[in-house]
């Protein structure tokens, strides 16, 4: 793989991981993808760590499920991906939200983990 494949490729392998969690309604799960002092900016007033993670993905209603679509990734480091996407939360009860998702993930003992988790709503 060249580069920006494999840095695509790692992101992917984690948010494949936290999409099929989300759409489980499985918050620990999610959470367990986050590194223990994850910053993590949802839409309700931010957390750092997992603890936080797991409330949030709880308060969801069941049902809810994501889709995402890469828009840029950066290597920053060898133990460091930057990712910014496009993510369509879909309920059994409303319309869908979509929203744009910037993300850091870090490498610890080979397996990579969310560092850092923003969403913004934009126009």
């Amino acid at each position: 793989m060249n580069g920006s494949t494999e840095t695509e490729a790692i992101l992917r392998g984690v948010l494949d991981r936290w999409k099929a969690a989300v759409d489980a309604h499985e918050p620990g799960q999610v959470a367990s993808l986050f590194t223990e002092d994850a910053v993590f900016q949802g839409l309700h007033p931010f957390s750092v760590g997992r603890r936080g993670v797991a409330d949030y993905y709880e308060s969801q209603p069941r049902g809810m499920s994501a889709a995402y679509r890469v828009r840029e990734t950066r290597r920053l480091a060898d133990d460091i991906v930057l990712g910014y996407l496009d993510v369509d939360f879909s309920f059994t009860d409303r319309d869908t939200l979509s929203v744009s998702l910037g993300v850091v993930l870090t490498r610890s003992k080979g397996e990579w983990y969310l560092r850092h988790y923003q969403v913004s709503r934009l126009p």
